[in-house]
């Protein structure tokens, strides 16, 4: 049982020793070498080794030994020289300031997704909480932090990480990262941590010199599968479970979001998702703190927020792409790729009301019946969003809506996201329209492997009917063409928008049929024709909700108010001038009202 200690790698005790626990099946021996010591580790049972030593001190370098092979620590908490350089020894401790703090509960989420190294000039934890008060007028409530594992150079989006246990150096490694997430607490926000146990990186990636960490039982996009069910697979599985709960205990992180979940192989009678969770439950009881698992999976299988009881998974919620497809055809998105299987309006309101949009009907793209219907499951189990890193990162150029949509457009995209009974998320920079592109880039050091991210990116974008060439992903510059660019900000439209994006954020916080989030209570009607769509809000009982209509077209639209309801007050417009009413609403806006049934 996993407790109040980390009980793998190099950790220090109350007397400042170095008690070590490295699991290692393949190594005949294994020691800890430092420039003046090597530290024989003792076999243990199931193919640990460790020792407890006085030779090592917090911030020493050192290297693992294993048989004649010098290698970097697969459980580092620190890698200052990169991924081929020594670990270092550090301890976990931290001073805490944050004993008041409260989780929100997860309706009251309103994410705000970042990447570190992008979001501003200094791109570090630094640059992130110098701009948190932005995001406290904006009304966000929580951070989404994507990966921060230690990866290859400077330069990732994160998803190349090869040492789960070691934040990236460049970012301002463990001590930075516990002092963001104090400042955030002290500030009232939910700090979010975006984590990947489907796949490693490839570069820097040495955790099969010491055990059976990947099994070819089974093939994934990256390759050979981590192997949670295969012939050794229980040290792979301590060592994924112990990386959870480092972040909740010693990072104080208040949610995972778990990455492609669906890309996870595992036939154990105890799922590793299910592990986590009664792992995380058992901790919860011994802090008293509340952790959340959010899981992103693109199967429409409830059962990955199911509780255990009902053999799920135990996701706490999940992020539905879906919504995100259908509500970007319905602006215009081209029906290419992942968006053929998309026809807009009348699938929009099909996961306004049930979340999922493929719960059983047949997908052209995948060639097969598709999912289940997620009945009684809250709608804070959803994640929404009309832009996250993957939607911009997979264009080719990775324009933003901003590149793409009309302004009253985008206005009509945030109404959407923020008003939907889903837990909403925003990525950096859309709340005021940011013009930076989102590119995909590394910073490899082998030049067989970039190459083959080259070639990979291009087949990709070929699969997606794109001609062109999309820029190099190994090219610093662009990365630093995908930084935000803060000074846009002051632009009079940008203004604007950002006011928008408040005004609906405070709209949901303080307006109760919105901020009650109530799928049985969510009721929709299509106008196929005027390419328009009404949705109520509303709770179950009671004869008050919010009429929410969306005029996706380019042109006026003439609506009649529906016979089973009476309008009440304006209480949002897109439109410049507040000029919409039913029965003239311009075109690609959004009109909200109170109102009562009749």
């Amino acid at each position: 049982m996993q407790g109040l200690r980390r009980t793998i790698g190099l950790n220090f005790n109350e007397h400042q020793q170095a008690v070590i626990n490295i699991w290692a099946p393949n190594a005949k021996r294994l020691s800890v070498k430092t420039a003046s010591s090597i530290v024989v580790l003792q076999q243990q049972p199931h193919g640990y080794w460790g020792a407890t030593s006085n030779e090592l001190s917090e911030g020493e370098e050192y290297w693992l030994l294993l048989d004649e092979q010098l290698l970097p620590d697969p459980t580092a908490l620190s890698q200052p020289r990169g991924v081929h350089g020594p670990s270092m020894a550090l301890s976990l401790g931290y001073a805490w300031t944050d004993a008041d703090w409260c989780n929100p509960a997860l309706e009251d989420y309103l994410i705000y997704e970042l990447h570190t190294g992008t979001f501003s000039p200094e791109g570090d934890f630094n640059g992130i909480a110098a701009r948190l008060d932005h995001l406290l007028e904006l009304g966000i409530t929580a951070i989404e932090v994507m990966p921060i594992a230690s990866f290859p150079g400077e330069r990732n989006w994160g998803y190349d990480g090869v040492f789960p246990f070691a934040v990236q150096h460049s970012y301002g490694g463990a001590a930075g990262l516990q002092q963001l997430v104090d400042l955030c607490h002290a500030k009232g926000l939910a700090v979010i941590l975006d984590v990947v146990y489907n796949h490693m990186g490839p570069e820097g990636n040495y955790l099969n010199e010491f055990g059976p960490f990947f099994t070819s039982k089974y093939q994934t996009p990256w390759g050979e599968a981590i192997n949670f069910d295969d012939a050794g697979c229980d040290g792979v599985r301590d060592f994924v479970v112990e990386n959870v709960l480092m972040w909740f205990r010693d990072f104080h992180i208040d949610a995972l979001r778990l990455d492609a979940v669906h890309a996870i192989r595992d036939f154990s009678a105890r799922h590793i998702l299910q592990e986590i969770r009664l792992q995380t439950d058992e901790l919860m009881k011994q802090t008293g703190r509340v952790y959340y698992l959010i899981a992103e999976c693109d199967l429409n299988d409830p059962r990955y927020i199911s509780d255990l009881s009902k053999n799920g998974m135990g996701m706490d919620a999940q992020w539905v792409d879906e919504f995100h497809h259908a509500l970007r055809v319905s602006a215009g998105e081209p029906r290419k790729g992942y968006y053929a299987d998309f026809s807009g309006l009348a699938q929009l309101a099909k996961s306004f009301q049930d979340a999922y949009v493929y719960t059983g009907a047949y997908s052209e793209e995948r060639q097969k019946r598709f999912g289940r219907a997620a009945t009684a499951h809250p709608a804070k189990q959803f994640v929404v969003f009309s832009q996250n890193h993957d939607q911009i990162g997979n264009r080719m150029l990775a324009e933003r809506s901003s590149a793409l949509y009309s302004f009253e457009m985008q206005k009509l995209l945030a109404a959407a996201v923020l008003l939907s009974p889903f837990i909403p998320l925003l990525f950096m920079g859309e709340e005021w329209g940011a013009g930076s592109p989102f590119l995909y880039f590394v910073s490899h050091t082998e030049e067989e492997l970039i190459a083959k991210v080259r070639e990979g990116r291009k087949a990709e974008f070929a699969a997606m009917h794109l001609n062109g060439t999309a820029p190099d992903p190994q090219d610093e510059q662009t990365f630093l063409d995908s930084k935000l660019n803060w000074e846009e900000l002051e632009g009079q439209q940008q203004q604007q928008l950002f006011k928008w994006y408040k005004q609906l954020i405070a709209l949901r916080k303080h307006e109760e049929l919105l901020r009650r989030p109530e799928l049985s209570a969510v009721r929709c009607q299509v106008f196929e024709e005027q390419k328009c769509l009404l949705i109520e809000r509303g709770l179950s009982g009671s004869k008050a909700f919010i009429c929410c209509l969306f005029n996706f077209s380019n042109t006026r639209q003439q609506l009649a108010v529906p016979a089973h309801m009476t309008l009440i007050e304006k209480i949002a417009d897109s439109a410049v001038g507040n000029g919409n009413t039913l029965t003239s609403f311009q075109p690609e806006s959004f009109l909200a009202y109170s109102a009562y049934y009749v």
